[in-house]
């Protein structure tokens, strides 16, 4: 699925859409540079799971925020790791057996960052489009029937 998003409340808009598909441990992993939104999808899936007005930072330099949700849900920023395993001491195997998890930066886990994860993980990667973002979002196995009830 493409989404173009002229604007950020395009991009929390499909955060929020993206946030009733999911179940306990299932990954997002969302990809693009600096700027394109990343932590803008993520803030608007995590306040669709919580509650509106949610404390939603950036794990920037706390590299892991948890949120009690359903299901629970754990956001990742990876950008800060320089090894794969680091992912593993912050948490993220624990985080896998406890709810969903949301990664941004997730090529710090390598090139085949479901070889850390154990499950067919959502890839939304975004891109810039004229003054606006570009979502691709696409998932194997089950995501791809997930998808198809998906409207923003």
């Amino acid at each position: 699925m493409i989404a173009d998003l002229p604007d950020a409340e395009a991009t929390t808009r499909l955060g929020a859409a993206l946030a009733p598909l999911l179940a306990a441990g299932d990954v997002v992993l969302l990809y693009g540079p600096l700027g394109m939104g990343k932590s803008t999808l993520a803030r608007g899936l995590i306040r669709a799971l919580t509650t509106p007005d949610e404390d939603v930072p950036s794990p920037t330099f706390t590299l892991v925020q948890f949120y009690e949700s359903e299901p629970p849900i754990a956001h990742f920023d990876l950008y800060r790791l320089t090894r794969p395993e680091e992912a593993v001491e912050i948490g993220l195997d624990e985080a896998l057996d406890r709810g969903a998890v949301l990664i941004e930066w997730p090529e710090r886990l390598g090139d085949d960052p479901a070889a850390w994860l154990g499950v067919e993980p959502l890839i939304i990667t975004l891109a810039a489009q004229g003054d606006g973002r570009r979502a691709t979002v696409s998932g194997a196995g089950d995501w791809e029937q997930r998808l198809k009830d998906l409207h923003v």
